[in-house]
């Protein structure tokens, strides 16, 4: 049977966290066990049940983990999913957005940048998105869960112009945000 510890907590008053200790001894045999060196463990994998919902992961406007966290409703009005702007979402209806992964569908508008990225035409394209491996950053000294990474499936295929050297990548990665994983915040 899983051993189960009661914490009362000072955040609400009489309210008690029940900490699952599965295959630990104590507290600081659990706080010892390595994690991933690169990634902090997904949200759906946590050890601590609260009354709560599970930690709410956000998208990093722009991929920048100083940006503006955005959800889902935001994106029913142009979510941007790189740094220069040649890559968003756009009338976004998500059928989950959970704490390992998101989905939907909706509009990827993809820059073609030809002959420029300034002067390109944007492609308005069709899209299945798929959110995963949220990762835990400090932003500011708050503990923040951010997707690193978006896929896409583009059912209607590409248009022409977004072929070869100018197609997308997929799936988009965050190695910045990844860079800036944290098993917690202080």
């Amino acid at each position: 049977m899983t051993p189960m510890r009661f914490l009362r907590t000072s955040a609400v008053p009489g309210a008690v966290l029940a900490v699952l200790t599965v295959g630990c001894t104590s507290a600081s045999s659990a706080a010892s066990t390595p994690l991933s060196t690169t990634r902090a463990p997904a949200p759906a994998q946590s050890t601590v049940a609260t009354a709560t919902a599970r930690p709410v992961v956000y998208l990093a406007d722009g991929g920048s983990v100083t940006g503006t966290a955005l959800r889902a409703p935001a994106c029913r009005s142009g979510c941007v999913l790189s740094g220069d702007s040649t890559v968003a979402l756009w009338d976004m209806t998500w059928t989950a957005w959970g704490s390992a992964q998101a989905s939907g569908t909706g509009t990827e508008k993809l820059d073609d940048c030809d002959p420029n990225c300034a002067s390109g035409t944007v492609h308005a394209v069709p899209a299945r998105v798929v959110l995963g491996d949220p990762v835990l950053v400090c932003v500011s000294g708050t503990a923040r869960w951010l997707w690193s990474r978006v896929s896409f499936v583009w059912p209607d295929g590409l248009p022409a112009a977004l072929s070869g050297a100018n197609a997308p990548v997929n799936p988009l990665d965050y190695p910045d945000i990844t860079a800036q994983s944290a098993k917690s915040c202080p």
